[in-house]
């Protein structure tokens, strides 16, 4: 049995000046249940940000966007921690329609939606946003910045359009602001499962104008090949962690990686 026994569990003290870098120092003593894994990633991600070798991806699903995390996300980008982000065509929409103005709030899961739409509410989890904050304000956005775009050119690459958004936003908590100004490739899969994505489409109906889809999976390769060294913090499943660890599969995997989800493996889908 000792070659099973190593660290003892240790009990630890909450003082009113412990900063938020000791209580997660401590808990790697504590031992038990999700302290451990919280420690654990601690660590995992100092050693992953400190490898200047390794090309380090962000992933992240649209949800987050619509709290406050979105400013710590944009922060982390800014700060030049990240080098590749894969997101979700909802996270577009989120940041788009913040940026331009639109204002969410706070809400209960609980509330009748049927109630909300009577007063033109939408909701997302406790999350309430009025209709004139998201939808129309997206796609009158989107529909001005292509008839710009189209003036260039008529095909376009996923993560060149993303680029020309973080361009003309104004917002300091755009990530897509914080991404053009590092000049951090965003790639989006799934673009057309979103407010902005359908807005494209809307606009190639009358307009000439596509997307080259397969120029952003040219572009991942090639980045994926030149890393010696790939790392990745996701957070959240679905499609942007899945297209994360794809292209990472081609280099023989992920060298450091860190998930952050509330679902579970046991379903076999690629969000536990």
């Amino acid at each position: 049995m000792s070659q099973f026994l190593h660290d003892m569990v240790v009990d630890i003290k909450v003082c009113e000046k412990l900063s938020l870098k000791d209580l997660v120092e401590r808990y790697g003593l504590m031992g038990g249940f999700s302290s451990k894994f919280v420690y654990d990633a601690y660590r995992i991600l100092i050693d992953m940000f400190s490898d200047n070798s390794c090309k380090v991806f962000l992933s992240f699903t649209a949800n987050l966007l619509a709290t406050g995390l979105r400013g710590v996300i944009s922060e982390l980008i800014g700060k030049g921690l990240i080098d590749v982000i894969i997101t979700t065509g909802g996270s577009i929409d989120h940041d788009i329609a913040r940026s331009m103005g639109g204002k969410y709030y706070h809400g209960d899961f609980q509330l009748d939606d049927s109630m909300l739409k009577e007063h033109g509410i939408f909701r997302l989890g406790n999350i309430l946003i009025p209709e004139s904050s998201y939808g129309l304000i997206i796609e009158k956005f989107t529909w001005n910045l292509l008839d710009k775009l189209t003036k260039i050119k008529c095909v376009w690459g996923v993560r060149e359009i993303l680029s020309e958004v973080g361009a003309v936003l104004e917002d300091q908590n755009s990530f897509l602001r914080q991404a053009y100004l590092m000049n951090i490739p965003v790639y989006v899969p799934g673009i057309v499962d979103s407010s902005f994505g359908t807005s494209l489409f809307m606009y190639s109906q009358s307009h000439k104008f596509n997307i080259d889809l397969l120029k952003d999976q040219k572009e991942l390769s090639d980045i994926i090949f030149d890393s010696e060294i790939t790392g990745a913090l996701i957070i959240g499943g679905g499609i942007s962690k899945h297209h994360t660890i794809w292209w990472n599969q081609f280099k023989g995997g992920l060298d450091y990686v860190v998930y952050v989800t509330t679902a579970f493996e046991y379903d076999g889908s690629l969000s536990g």
